[in-house]
């Protein structure tokens, strides 16, 4: 057989040859036999054909070849010189069957025939196919024909608390045609879809529904009821929308993490950690929502841009200096103040110590006021303090090199009258400049530099991890006068019941002022850390909480992350830099929807209670019952039955475990029947601090292994603008109306195969485009395709598997 290509040509005139190509038809396939009564028909006019191989043939006419075919068939050997009747009719005669009779060379025609329609209808077809695949369970059964090695793609959880937007798309997606490509190369293919059940965001969204009078009557084990069945609702929801994707996974038995099975899996993670020293209790500086009422850990907070703090520069005055220093400062008392810089005010009642580096030079200047000229700001952004007002004598310490930068800012003249070390100033007391405590100088950490500020540091322990470090260091007083809503507390005195986000932080900054404290006030555009979910202002604030000890396997997940392929490879440089930066991980959640931290406080001394025994005996309880169990169940049936006599003694912990350490221990829960480690994981460039991060801490501290030996991660989605998408922009992208499942004026519904082409289409491993346009040109790509597709399937309808 020969594949033909008929075209129609010019009738050349007597001794010239063909001109050039008019029109062309479809190619056809035609028998060696025909293909030589094509040629041999020399009274028709000119045929020509070009052998390729010994498989195809190109035969140029200036008839189409299906109605030289049927004529021939017709008339046998004789052409008759007048004009073709064309295709139409031709196929008109044809039709007419008998009366045309059965021609010799019929049967050598073979032309192209398929079912494939030219029109996809997608909305239609696609989700009848999918049932198709559903029904048959076409997944399973394709994996279990292959019998190459296994892959296992760790499937990272999303949050049970909404609808899927855009990214989720193009994760699953991207998951799907790795899955589907392993296939193809016969691996036994693994693949466990996964949902985060826990956590604030799905509390905060059951407890938005419910009235007031609903609220008051709310206990913790009928929240947890409500919140479990929002959560398997939103679950129902979103693996809908993923199998109308077009995603292929283990869909009859996903992982949820309020499995009974999963949190008892959770429960033997932590405690390993536990056992190893790497789980304590301690008090210290914790990045705290006031909005949320929790503690939130890193990968919990975001930083937008555009937050604007209140800053100040204030005078701290200096009361005494160490015998040792010799008194070399002494000519300058009794006018001689710390100047300090601060976002923070509100953190002032708080302060224990005035920081300097040791080995930077610092100086004590002399404001100098000129008589005949007046100070004025000029800039609503920036304020005169009374210091400067009233033209209060001073001499300052700072820091030499700020000099120059301060007299700019302050508008003032500033003479160095000394210079000294950092390590000078150790040990000199100062005055609070609030409740007059005398409070010291002391030698901070490499934090301490002349970029900005005046190089001096307010300390409160109680407030900042480096701050809180240098506390220790120097035993000295962890402070925090804030409560869990983020007012002072009677202990700040003169500011109780204020908020210190809003008018308290106002009422310090005048109490300064008033007090002859401030040199200036001024707006300072910075990154502040949000919570996530409420996209409300956190603060730093001291409280009993328990942590993982990175400290004590840092180095091993330093060394494991080197062992890791990471794609693409600047990734790597990424989450090390994340990982050996890191403090310690709180992992304490003040909050009702959780898996509970599974200790026991006495009652008197308040000592946590928290061993092998109990953490087995808790494992044993919730694999069977759940995590509510905890709730419901009584003391002395959640003690071991050695602690039963003594149980009126202890009273259950009421915290819960960050939803980090949930999803980070999903390996545990579900690599355990796979294999470990996972052969990949797939996420966003975000989770280099969230759960690539927590899955690799969580197994390097109890494996020593990182759970995974291969990570991709892709960027986010964006409009076709490259501008984030904001529902007040009117740029968002919703995924259903792509798919046709959401019904949209103003953009049609494409089909699951639209958006699969898109996301193979584009770059992901950096940040990712669409909007109207980008789908219209990938649903014209689409199309050609499916042409082009239909157009093989059609030359291959009688091919047959040999």
């Amino acid at each position: 057989m020969f594949l033909v290509k008929a075209l129609a040509v010019n009738s050349p005139r007597p001794g010239e040859a063909a001109m050039s190509v008019v029109h062309s038809s479809p190619c056809l396939v035609l028998s060696q036999k025909t293909c030589s009564s094509f040629r041999n028909a020399t009274s028709a006019g000119s045929l020509l054909y070009h052998r390729r191989g010994m498989s195809s043939v190109k035969l140029l006419s200036f008839i189409n070849v299906a109605t030289y075919c049927s004529y021939f068939d017709n008339h046998s050997h004789s052409f008759s010189k007048r004009r073709s009747p064309g295709p139409v009719m031709a196929a008109k005669k044809a039709s007419e069957g008998e009366k045309q009779g059965e021609g010799r060379y019929k049967h050598t025609v073979d032309l192209p025939k398929t079912s494939f329609g030219m029109r996809a209808n997608a909305l239609v077809r696609e989700p009848e196919i999918q049932k198709l695949w559903e029904d048959n369970q076409v997944f399973r059964r394709v994996v279990d024909r292959n019998d190459g090695g296994s892959f296992v793609l760790h499937d990272g959880p999303p949050y049970a608390n909404g609808d899927l937007h855009m990214g989720h798309a193009l994760n699953k997606i991207l998951k799907d045609i790795i899955n589907r490509y392993k296939i193809l190369q016969n691996y036994k293919v693994h693949y466990v879809p996964g949902w985060d059940c826990h956590g604030l965001p799905i509390e905060l969204k059951v407890l938005q529904s419910l009235d007031q009078d609903t609220r008051k009557d709310l206990t913790p084990s009928k929240l947890r009821t409500k919140t479990a069945k929002f959560a398997k609702a939103t679950v129902k929801t979103q693996m809908a929308s993923f199998k109308r994707y077009g995603v292929w996974a283990d869909w009859d038995n996903p992982y949820l993490t309020l499995d009974p099975e999963y949190e008892a899996a959770q429960i033997e993670v932590f405690g390993q950690m536990v056992l190893k020293g790497y789980i304590y209790r301690g008090r210290k500086p914790v990045h705290w929502s006031p909005s949320s009422r929790t503690a939130l850990a890193e990968a919990e907070l975001e930083y937008p841009e555009g937050h604007v703090s209140r800053s100040i520069y204030a005078i701290f005055k200096l009361t005494s200096m160490p015998a040792s220093c010799g008194g070399f400062l002494d000519e300058f008392f009794p006018h001689l103040y710390l100047a300090i810089w601060t976002t923070t005010p509100w953190t002032i009642p708080a302060n224990a110590a005035v920081a300097v580096n040791a080995n930077l030079q610092y100086a004590v200047i002399k404001v100098q006021y000129m008589e005949d000229a007046s100070i004025s700001s000029g800039n609503k952004k920036w304020k005169l303090g009374n210091v400067l007002k009233e033209r209060k004598k001073t001499c300052l310490i700072v820091a030499s090199d700020l000099v120059p930068a301060l007299e700019a800012k302050w508008g003032v003249k500033l003479v160095i009258k000394k210079t000294m070390l950092g390590s000078d100033l150790e040990n000199c007391r100062y005055v609070h400049p609030i409740d007059n405590r005398e409070c010291p100088v002391v030698i901070g950490g490499d934090y301490i530099t002349t970029e900005s500020g005046t190089g001096l540091v307010h300390t409160a322990p109680g407030h900042g991890l480096e701050d809180y470090g240098t506390g220790l260091k120097y035993g000295l007083p962890i402070l925090s006068p804030v409560d869990d809503d983020g007012k002072f507390t009677e202990e700040a005195a003169h500011f109780s019941g204020l908020d210190v986000l809003g008018d308290g932080n106002a009422a310090v900054v005048k109490y300064l002022d008033e007090q002859m404290a401030i040199i200036i006030e001024e707006s300072y555009e910075h990154k502040y850390p949000y919570d996530w979910r409420t996209k409300k202002p956190t603060i730093f604030r001291a409280t009993e909480q328990w942590f993982a000890s990175v400290e004590g396997f840092r180095q091993a997940a330093m060394d494991a992350i080197s062992h890791v392929k990471w794609i693409p490879t600047q990734a790597e440089n990424r989450i090390s830099a994340m990982t050996s930066s890191r403090s310690d991980w709180c992992i304490s959640r003040q909050r009702t929807w959780g898996v509970p931290i599974p200790v026991f406080y006495h009652v008197k001394s308040k000592e946590p209670l928290m061993n092998e025994e109990t953490i087995d005996h808790i494992k044993s309880i919730i694999a069977q019952k759940g995590s509510d169990s905890w709730w419901y169940m009584t003391l002395e049936d959640l003690l071991p039955e050695r602690y039963h006599a003594k149980a009126s003694e202890y009273e259950k912990g009421t915290d819960t475990m960050d939803v980090w350490f949930d999803s980070g221990s999903s390996w545990a829960a579900v690599l355990g029947g796979l294999s470990f480690p996972a052969d990949l994981y797939l996420e966003g460039t975000d989770q280099h601090r969230g759960w690539f991060q927590s899955s690799l801490l969580t197994s390097i501290a109890t494996r020593g292994q990182a759970p995974y030996s291969s990570v991709i991660t892709h960027g986010f989605v964006l409009d076709e603008k490259g501008s984030k998408m904001s529902k007040s922009l009117g740029n968002v992208v919703d995924p259903r109306s792509v798919i046709g499942e959401k019904n949209s004026k103003e953009a049609p519904g494409y089909g699951a195969d639209v958006l699969r082409l898109w996301v193979s289409s584009v770059d992901y491993t950096g940040d990712v485009m669409i909007g109207p346009q980008v789908l219209r040109q990938m649903a014209d790509m689409y199309r050609k395709l499916r042409g082009t597709l239909r157009y093989l399937l059609s030359n291959l309808h009688d091919w047959r598997v040999s």
